[in-house]
């Protein structure tokens, strides 16, 4: 899957050119990068003259210090575009970038007149095998650009240690007041061992360099228009870009001759129009020599519109690249998220040594950096085709990144509208095309069938008449009854309930309707206990039954204790509870009857009303010990019954040991 079919399949199918720009503001950068890969494997080779590993350190300077550059922390000190040039080199220091979005170019094409300039200023010649004549030198003719796809999720590089360190809290700058209309600007330093590929005078547009001032021209040509009726400024572009790449060429092949000098010149100038229609600001390559072999890698400084936060930006990435690994890290320029992961590049056959196509797999580190502005984000892209070099290259891109700075205007800016898909038109037959009028309403039945006529023509009163509530309507009162409904399923009228209600209803006044019930008397007792039911074996009155003896053991005049063993209690037995309330007779109507619950007592008191009870006498004595009852046998005195039974001696004194 190609990295536009990555987001191509978040969005449910694939787009055009157009709308996958817009549903991956960053896929064209990331066809830039992979294209840098495939010139770098496919055009720099043994002949190629190198920098040292150092190169890639901006710290370090001519004496081999760990000191910070002055102009280091005050990069919007130095006089750049738009009066200046886009990027320039500072010693000891790198290359300085900037862009802003309030400067996007005119957006006028410079690559035919730069591949055409540079192929006259080498002699001409085929290019890798390729005639480039006028005119057709294009990036189309190289199979240029193209586009990577997902590795092997094996071959993935891991997070260096120097990516991590980034989502260490740190400071963080905030951004540099610009002056109002400004928009927003970024400056970041790119270390030395990079050659650039784009033009320091930038696109047409972009900075004064590459608009030089109108006027009139010696030889008569009009204002604003070179010898060939191109515009001033698109020339100073091309020629500014011309000089440039036949400038890298000679750095990079100086022990060369003229062929592989020409060949890298005019392929980069074709692609000069790819690149800056992607929204790049920069894009270079890396040539360098380590530990006598070689190594390179690429980078690519880009701006796009998305209007996502970076916590949201940071979990559409790690959704929709789920075999890359996702960060989200503190700058000082602010949040970013900065992703990982491993791509293969074709190398298009028109491009290799031997003509024949192969594929090389990459390692990429993307950082995505919100800009102030709320609605751009800044894209860096570095890949390699070392894996043995990448902790080398991610130091390099750690640094590039805290060396970010912003400068905005403070006005938010738009984001780039979406547009809606358009919808795809179906077919009518011609026969219900001729039928339908153009002026017919499909919902005017179903409009007409649902409305409710309204009394007036007033369109106020239009609408579902409701029932509103009286003014005396109590929204805490009873509900009232249902009304009754006939064997039609109809409300029956109201003087047919109320006679209905009359007849079954005896009296007619409305406070004795209801459900009655009994009140309990004033002397009713919530807290008595409840009446216990009949203990089994018992009978209803409470006389004890009588226990069956099926085998005939028991003898009718059986003593209840034949050995003498059991003592007498010491106390009466505690009668069981009565079963069922104490019946009292009924008593006639007398002078001495007690009173009823009608009536009031003897005296005409209602306070004398209730059952009598017995009242202790004012002597009793409640902890008096109780009178034991007499022993079997004995009379009530004391003595033993009958003549001749001896009289029972006294008991001894309590004195064991005396």
């Amino acid at each position: 899957m190609t990295q536009d079919g990555q987001f191509d399949s978040q969005f449910g199918g694939r787009f055009d050119d157009r709308s996958t720009a817009e549903a991956n503001p960053f896929a064209a950068a990331e066809q830039v990068s992979a294209t840098l890969s495939t010139l770098t494997d496919a055009l720099l080779d043994g002949r190629t003259s190198r920098h040292p590993v150092a190169s890639l350190d901006p710290r370090r300077g001519s004496r081999g210090s760990s000191e910070r550059h002055p102009a280091a922390e005050e990069l919007f000190g130095l006089p750049l575009a738009p009066n200046g040039p886009v990027h320039a080199a500072v010693d000891r220091l790198g290359t300085v970038v900037t862009a802003g979005t309030a400067r996007p170019g005119t957006g006028a094409p410079v690559a035919e007149r730069a591949v055409t300039a540079l192929l006259a200023r080498y002699g001409g010649g085929a290019v890798r095998g390729t005639t480039a004549d006028r005119g057709t030198a294009s990036a189309a003719l190289f199979q240029l650009p193209v586009t990577g796809e997902i590795a092997d999720p094996k071959l993935r590089p891991p997070f260096a240690p120097a990516l991590a360190a980034l989502a260490g809290g740190q400071q963080t700058r905030l951004p540099v007041e610009l002056a109002t209309g400004a928009g927003t600007e970024v400056r970041l330093v790119v270390p030395p061992g990079f050659h650039p590929l784009t033009s320091p005078d930038g696109p047409a547009g972009v900075s004064s360099r590459a608009v030089p001032p109108l006027g009139a021209t010696p030889d008569g040509t009009p204002d604003g228009a070179d010898g060939h009726g191109a515009d001033r400024a698109v020339a100073a572009a091309a020629d500014g870009l011309t000089g440039h790449l036949a400038e890298v060429a000679e750095e990079l092949f100086s022990a060369s001759g003229p062929g592989p000098r020409r060949d890298f010149a005019v392929i980069t100038a074709a692609l000069a129009d790819v690149v800056h229609a992607a929204g790049a600001v920069y894009a270079g390559v890396c040539a360098l020599e380590a530990d006598g072999r070689t190594t390179e890698a690429t980078l690519v400084v880009s701006l796009a519109r998305h209007p996502l936060p970076i916590t949201a930006l940071a979990t559409e990435l790690a959704t929709v690249r789920r075999h890359a690994e996702v960060w989200t890290v503190l700058l000082p320029a602010g949040p970013a998220a900065v992703l990982v992961e491993g791509r293969t590049v074709p190398v298009p056959g028109a491009l290799a040594a031997d003509g024949q196509r192969r594929w090389v797999v990459t390692s990429v580190v993307e950082a995505f950096v919100p800009l102030p502005d709320g609605a751009s984000v800044l894209c860096v892209q570095l890949s390699t085709a070392q894996p043995e070099d990448w902790d080398l290259y991610t130091e390099a891109f750690a640094e590039l990144l805290n060396s970010v700075q912003f400068g905005w205007d403070g006005t938010p800016g738009v984001p780039t509208p979406v547009p809606l898909p358009l919808p795809v038109p179906v077919p009518v037959p011609a026969e219900r095309e001729a039928a339908v009028p153009l002026d017919h309403n499909p919902f005017a039945a179903l409009a007409d069938a649902t409305a409710v006529p309204a009394a007036e023509d007033d369109p106020a009163l239009r609408g579902t008449p409701a029932a509103g509530p009286p003014p005396d309507f109590n929204p805490f009162a009873a509900i009232a009854d249902a009304p009754d409904r006939n064997e039609q399923g109809e409300n029956e009228p109201d003087e047919e309930r109320e006679a209905e209600r009359e007849e079954n209803e005896p009296d007619s006044d409305p406070a004795l309707r209801g459900t009655p019930v009994r009140v309990p008397p004033p002397n009713f007792n919530p807290f008595a206990p409840e009446t216990l039911p009949p203990l089994p074996g018992e009978a209803p009155d409470g006389a004890p039954a009588v226990a069956t003896d099926p085998f005939g053991t028991v003898v009718a005049d059986e003593p209840s204790d034949p050995f003498g063993t059991t003592l007498a209690p010491q106390r009466p037995p505690v009668p069981p509870p009565p079963s069922v309330p104490p019946r009292i007779p009924a008593q006639v109507d007398g002078p001495g009857h007690p009173p009823t619950d009608d009536e009031d007592g003897p005296d005409g008191d209602p306070a004398l009303r209730g059952t009598p009870v017995r009242v202790p006498p004012p002597d009793f004595n409640p902890f008096a010990p109780e009178t034991l009852p007499p022993l079997p046998g004995e009379a009530p005195d004391g003595t033993r019954s009958g003549a001749d039974t001896p009289a029972t001696p006294p008991m001894p004194e309590a004195r064991p040991f005396g």
